[in-house]
């Protein structure tokens, strides 16, 4: 059964579970996309800027530059080139550099799941509709004759349309639990790196403030005009 067939006898149902199906591989291809490219080198890179942070600032921060155009990149970039900012700020910035981009990361989740949701209701709807049609045109006295093999027929057209829902759903909800795995995966993967490179910064921030106090000259007393 080909495209055309399967529009033509399934009912009204099909047109809006057709463009369920075009919405739903077109957020799939998109999200297949995007995962593939930033995937690659991810974890080479965070370790880059960590290990680079443990030696130079100012080296981690370039690094994180050059990368910024990935998620890992800009989240590793946007507290990093705070400069000498508490380490409370350098904290906030990684929290809230994180939940931005794991929010762009989830998006088309919404598009999927309404897809998941009302793909077999609509195709259940195309069935009782198409059920109703072919029962409506039997008479009691046809019941066992001939006349009733179109009615057969028409209750298995009716059928497509919910097989059809069914599988529009299905296969969204595989790809959905996987972007979600994956997005899971990332979340992961920026809490320990954040983790990390916090503890480093907090590490930088403490021996900045002991060479600020050690490069300050010590006050010297006036001496008081009753010491004799």
């Amino acid at each position: 059964m080909n495209i055309v067939d399967l529009v033509q006898k399934g009912g009204l149902a099909i047109w809006p579970l057709m463009v369920l199906s075009v919405l739903a591989i077109g957020t799939i291809f998109e999200r297949l996309w995007f995962w593939s490219s930033i995937l690659k080198d991810e974890r080479k890179t965070a370790g880059q800027v960590l290990e680079a942070s443990r030696r130079d600032w100012d080296e981690a921060t370039h690094l994180a530059r050059q990368v910024s155009n990935r998620p890992i990149g800009r989240f590793l970039h946007t507290p990093l080139r705070l400069a000498n900012k508490e380490p409370e700020v350098f904290r906030l910035a990684l929290e809230a550099s994180a939940d931005e981009e794991l929010n762009a990361m989830r998006r088309g989740d919404k598009l999927l799941e309404a897809v998941i949701a009302l793909s077999p209701l609509l195709g259940l709807l195309g069935t009782v509709l198409g059920l109703i049609g072919s029962l409506s045109s039997i008479r009691l006295g046809d019941i066992g004759s001939s006349s009733t093999s179109t009615v057969t027929l028409g209750i298995s057209e009716a059928l497509i349309s919910t097989a059809f829902g069914l599988v529009v759903a299905i296969v969204s909800l595989a790809f959905y639990r996987l972007f979600q795995g994956l997005v899971t995966n990332q979340a992961r993967i920026f809490r320990r790196t954040g983790n990390e490179l916090e503890l480093n910064y907090r590490q930088f921030w403490m021996q900045s403030q002991e060479r600020k106090q050690e490069s300050t000259p010590a006050s010297t007393s006036m001496p008081s005009l009753f010491d004799e």
